[in-house]
Order: structure tokens, then C-alpha cells, then sequence
């Protein structure tokens, strides 16, 4: 149904005492219809998580409305998030898409105020409501709030980190940030590095946030069952690289990697990268023609990809792959390694950069580069290409045992749920029972 935002909330007696059940109540911007970049991925798998462990029927999702026509619409995406939501026989309520970008200030407040109508609404026929406000677009909602809910942000990167010059979108988050904690709002912390981050860049009280380590559920460790098909010149061998095409995924240092290494002669396979838009850019984006160029400029070996589809991923499971890269310059959490590590693929060769110290360990599981330094990720990448099959497997097996053991996502999501909203997951009439 579509929210017409001019309506005020019921009131609380509009729903009988008797009748009231808790819910939790999610808002995202992402992962419903489709996915353009790994918060995608994590929205939805954080719903998937949240409609096993939650009764039936407690589950409401807020997202804004996507048509079918658009490039955002990925109809068998869509399609199997309504199936998995309708199992667990949660409520959707779709919101009018903003005029303005989702990540200015005013998109962000105008996407506030209409998730945060459609909350109170939930709210008000609920005995108790959580309201989890799922990445940068849902900071804000902290004065939609009331006595009976609980609210849980979880930012999945910042302003801060990507585009810092911005000054007044920062100042917004920061301010969000410290309303919503001022009335007990907890934050989610996907990694350390974001933990610290949201602590010293946004003044984020330590006492407010609650480690939600991001990572896979289920479906996420096994063989996809669609995949593109390989590029003719990767079929012999080839590295993979992916993310949203923006400099702070550090593109640009791979490339000049690579030029290094055929300038010293090491046999390098042919690079698939994939630097995405979503299919509404109807152009390759000034940084894709960059990327281009640069190919063209040093004759690389490589295949640039500049549209979005979530098969690309089905590549970490081909026999072909030879080594998976991550040249981020900056990286609030970093899912693709958990990816390859879950798929079997490898060697995994990161740099530094943020969340991604906690997964690619070097020697352990994984190769490492330094941050924005392509003579660092030449040697690490040729380390990972020259890598012995006995120490390959090694570093595949500790990558799939560390998920296993610290990214089990379902995991994640349950611990912090009986943390802050036992409440909320009780399948008696008393939470106390669940919260022992």
C-alpha cells in the first residue's frame, strides 16, 4: 500500500488493549526491490534474518516505492523478498519515492518524515514497536519516536568517509545521530572500524552502540543458481574485482597495479571489473570513462563492466577465477571477501582500508595492501598469483571458517534483538521468558 503522508496516525485507543501485538518495524532505502552496491545486499539479508527470528506477524518493512519500469526494479529480486516476507506474514508498506537525491539532506528528511508517519501508524496499534532505521537515509528518525518504541540505527557507512567536503550532509548525520541517542536510541556498529569511527568523527556515546557485525546468512554461502556468462578472454583465467564505481573503491590503484606488473614482465590473467551504476545512468559516469581510459592508455588486459546485476557475484564460483581483489581505498565493513571466502574463491587480495583489516588477514586469509598505494597492491596481488595450491587451500579454508564462526549474520541479528527488543522475539505473552 501506498502511505498517503497527510494523514495523521490512529489514535492509541483506535486498536483494543487486548488486540496488541509488539512489531518491529524496518525502513530502508535499498534492498527491497534490488540491490546497487553491497548495503543492498546486507538490507536484505538483515530482513531475511529478522523474518525467521521474529513470530509471525510482527514484521512491518517501510520502503520508498520503485516502478517496475525502473532500473532499480530488479523484478526476480523483488519478487523473492515479497515471497520471504509474505512467508513470514510481515506487513509492506511502500512510501511515494522523493523528489530529492536519497543521499542530500533534504531527500534524507523528506524520506524521514514519511517512513516516520508510517512508523507512528504501526506504533500506535502495537503493545510495543522497535524501529529499525537501516542505513545514512534513516538517521533522522528519532522524532517519530513515542513512549512505546524503541529505535536502532545502523548506518552502514557516513558522509564522513565518502564524501567529506560535504559539510552540511555530515553536520545533518551528526545531529540525527545525537537526537536519536539523546532519547536512547542505540546504534548498530557493522565492524570495529566503523565502531571507532561513529565514536570519534560523530560523537556516537560508546554506551549507545551495540556491535551488529555485518556478514552472510544461509543463501548467501551456496552456489547462486543463475550466473552471467564469462567473458570469452576470462574463460582461460581471470581476476575479479567489483563495487560501485566511485574513487574510494580505489579502481584507479588496481589498474595502475596491473600496469606495474606487465611492466616487470609477471603474467597477469585478464581482469574482470566490474565498476557499477545502476541501469538508470543511461551513460558510463565520468569515473567509468576514467577507468576506461586508463585501459585503453596502458593496453591492459582487462573487461570494464559498468552496469549492475546481482549475477555478477555467481562469478566467485567459477573454476576459472584466480584471485579476487579489493582495492578499496575506503571501507566501512567490506562484504566481498566474506563472499569469496564463502564461495570458496581466492586467494582474497585487500588492502588495509577499514573493515577490511578485520577479514583479509595477511598470510592468514588473504594477501594485503596498503591503502591507495599501487606499488603495495602489485606485490600483494603477485604474491596471490604465484601462491603454491597447498598454501591456496589453506587461506581458502581459514576464509570460510572465519565466516563461519564470526559472520553468521542470522547470528548477528539474534544477539543484538535479545539485547535490545526481547521483547520482541517472546512467542508468550511474557518477553521474560525469552529475555532469561
Amino acid at each position: 500500500m501506498r502511505i498517503d503522508h497527510a494523514t495523521s496516525p490512529p489514535s492509541l485507543t483506535a486498536v483494543p488493549e487486548a488486540a496488541r501485538q509488539p512489531r518491529v518495524v524496518v525502513a530502508l532505502h535499498e534492498g527491497f526491490y534490488g540491490a546497487e552496491s553491497g548495503t543492498g545486499f546486507s538490507n536484505r539479508a538483515f530482513l531475511t534474518a529478522l523474518a525467521r527470528l521474529l513470530p509471525t506477524g510482527r514484521l512491518s518493512v517501510i520502503t520508498p516505492h520503485v516502478p517496475e519500469t525502473a532500473g532499480a526494479h530488479d523484478q526476480r529480486w523483488a519478487g523473492e523478498v515479497r515471497q520471504m516476507l509474505r512467508q513470514a506474514a510481515a506487513e509492506v508498506i511502500t512510501i511515494p519515492k522523493v523528489n530529492a537525491p536519497s543521499d542530500s539532506v533534504r531527500g534524507s528528511v523528506q524520506l524521514c518524515d514519511l517512513a516516520g508517519e508510517a512508523a507512528m501508524r504501526i506504533a500506535a496499534r502495537a503493545s510495543r514497536c522497535l524501529l529499525v532505521g537501516l542505513d545514512i537515509p534513516f538517521l533522522g528518525l528519532a522524532p517519530y519516536t513515542s513512549p512505546t518504541m524503541d529505535l536502532l540505527l545502523v548506518p552502514r557507512s557516513t558522509t564522513a568517509l565518502t564524501r567529506p567536503k560535504d559539510v552540511s550532509r555530515v553536520r545533518w548525520e551528526r545531529d540525527a545521530l545525537r537526537a536519536a541517542t539523546l532519547r536512547g536510541a542505540r546504534v548498530g556498529a557493522i565492524s570495529s572500524h566503523m565502531r571507532g569511527h561513529l565514536v570519534v568523527n560523530y560523537a556516537v556515546p560508546r554506551s549507545s552502540i551495540v556491535d551488529l557485525p555485518n556478514g552472510l546468512i544461509h543463501e548467501e554461502m551456496v552456489k547462486p543458481a543463475m550466473a552471467l556468462p564469462l567473458p570469452f578472454k576470462a574463460r582461460a583465467g581471470f581476476l575479479l574485482a567489483m563495487g560501485r564505481a566511485v574513487p574510494t573503491k580505489g579502481f584507479e590503484d588496481l589498474l595502475e597495479a596491473l600496469r606495474l606488473l606487465k611492466e616487470r614482465g609477471v603474467p597477469v590473467p585478464h581482469l574482470l571489473l566490474a565498476a557499477v551504476t545502476s541501469e538508470e545512468h543511461k551513460h558510463p559516469s565520468s569515473y567509468q570513462q576514467d577507468l576506461a581510459a586508463h585501459i585503453r592508455a596502458h593496453d591492459l588486459d582487462a573487461t570494464l563492466i559498468t552496469r549492475f546485476t546481482p549475477a555478477i557475484r555467481a562469478w566467485l564460483h567459477s573454476p576459472a577465477l584466480r584471485a579476487v581483489i579489493v582495492p578499496s581505498r575506503e571501507e566501512p565493513f567490506g562484504r566481498i571477501p566474506l563472499e569469496a571466502f564463502a564461495a570458496g574463491a581466492g586467494p582474497v587480495v585487500a588492502t588495509t582500508a577499514g573493515g577490511l583489516a578485520q577479514t583479509v588477514i595477511d598470510g592468514e586469509t588473504g594477501f594485503t595492501a596498503a591503502p591507495q598505494d599501487p606499488r603495495s597492491l602489485a606485490s600483494a596481488l603477485q604474491r596471490a598469483l604465484t601462491v603454491l595450491p597447498r598454501e591456496r587451500d589453506r587461506l581458502r579454508s581459514a576464509g570460510a571458517a572465519l565466516v563461519r564462526s564470526r559472520h553468521d549474520y542470522e547470528a548477528s541479528v539474534g544477539s543484538v534483538m535479545d539485547r535490545i527488543a526481547p521483547w520482541a522475539l517472546a512467542r508468550s505473552a511474557t518477553a521474560e521468558g525469552r529475555a532469561r
